[in-house]
């Protein structure tokens, strides 16, 4: 009875030991899965590609270590005709176009025939011009005359007198003739009375023209447009908060948009007010043109040094990619390179800071980087598939 009792306890040890070992291999398989459940692959962040394909592909590689970046501002600007070197021109007498010697975009020099207008006001200014100069050489004839008779005791003082107020006031209507046809630029006659000539005031390009011959114009139309291409100005927006820094002399570089064409230049102007919808500033910067490169109306990045700091870890600004809205960087792994996420902090242009996400000494694409974002977009697209 003793030994049936023994037996049945040690068969219920070896249950229960069991039992305890079963639950045990339950709960590591299952942690087992659950941990490899919760490490993501990172299989879809390898660019797979042989040393051969790397060298087709052009892809260059460079460490990352430390630098020192400047710091940088950045404004949008654009560029604009020197107002300074920009001239308007209109007849100021109204009249009929008898020619037009100057088209759209030539060069012309100072001086130069623009247009020549045939205006009946004009030869009414000079006419009147030419009958105030007679009646001025006839009132100091009658006054040299009247003088001698005068000292001659010949007539009396008074005929002298009233001689010489003539002459006065036949001076004066001269001057006065003389003086508006001076305000026109039209002192000389050019041949017949009604004919003005409209010359260039400046050296400079046609840029804007609006007179055609036989065309009626007033004497306020604005009928050329010429501007000294030579210097440009490139107008710059300022934040409110970038004033303290931009001041006028200060150096900047300003870069075309659309082209590789950049340049040093020197802030000249800086608006005291502040726009009221815009709360920007305008600066203006000179650039000197001599290849006519900047064209009006081109769009331009100005940056302006800040300063300058070292920083422990710094990449080449190409090397940057932005996938699915992150900064990423590829990494040289043996199997290719692998799509590195990172945070970046200043940038002068050239290098970029790496805040996090990547080691000094970390091997990495430079030139090419855009290549290798391409494949790994196919990659992620399959993967998708």
């Amino acid at each position: 009875m003793k030994q049936t009792r023994k037996t049945a306890i040690a068969i219920g040890v070896i249950v229960l030991v069991g039992a305890l070992l079963a639950t045990a291999i339950l709960t590591t398989n299952g942690d087992a899965e659950e941990s490899h459940t919760e490490a993501p692959s990172h299989a879809e962040d390898i660019v797979a590609l042989t040393p051969q394909q790397i060298d087709a592909a052009g892809i260059a590689t460079a460490k990352a270590v430390s630098a020192t970046i400047g710091t940088v501002l950045r404004f949008p600007g654009e560029i604009k005709l020197n107002e300074d070197r920009t001239a308007h021109v209109v007849p100021r007498v109204a009249g009929v176009a008898e020619s037009v010697s100057a088209d759209l975009g030539q060069s012309v020099r100072k001086g130069q025939v623009l247009a020549v207008i045939s205006s009946p006001e004009l030869a009414e200014l000079r006419s009147s011009a030419l009958a105030a100069n007679q009646r001025l050489d006839l009132a100091r004839l009658t006054l040299d005359r009247e003088k001698k008779l005068w000292e001659s005791r010949i007539s009396a003082e008074q005929d002298y007198l009233q001689a010489r107020q003539a002459w006065h006031e036949a001076r004066i209507a001269a001057q006065t003739a003389s003086a508006k046809l001076a305000a026109l630029g039209a002192n000389g006659t050019d041949g017949p009375l009604n004919r003005y000539v409209l010359r260039a005031p400046l050296d400079g390009t046609v840029v804007q023209k609006h007179v055609a011959q036989g065309e009626a114009v007033k004497e306020d139309a604005n009928v050329f447009m010429l501007s000294d291409l030579t210097t440009v100005w490139a107008e710059v927006v300022i934040a409110a908060q970038d004033l303290e820094a931009v001041r006028p002399g200060t150096t900047v570089t300003v870069s075309s948009s659309a082209s590789a064409t950049s340049a040093e230049g020197k802030v000249s102007y800086v608006s005291a007010l502040l726009g009221t919808e815009t709360r920007t500033a305008t600066a203006r910067v000179v650039l000197p043109n001599p290849q006519l490169a900047w064209r009006p109306g081109l769009f331009v990045n100005v940056t302006m040094a800040r300063g300058e700091r070292q920083v422990p870890v710094a990449v080449a600004a190409d090397a940057v990619r932005t996938v699915d809205g992150k900064a990423i960087v590829y990494v040289r792994v043996p199997q290719g390179f692998r799509a590195q996420p990172v945070t970046v902090g200043i940038t002068d242009g050239r290098l970029v800071e790496v805040v996090a996400g990547l080691a000094p000494g970390a091997v990495y694409a430079t030139a090419g980087s855009f290549v290798l974002k391409a494949e790994q977009g196919k990659a992620d697209a399959g993967h998708d598939d």
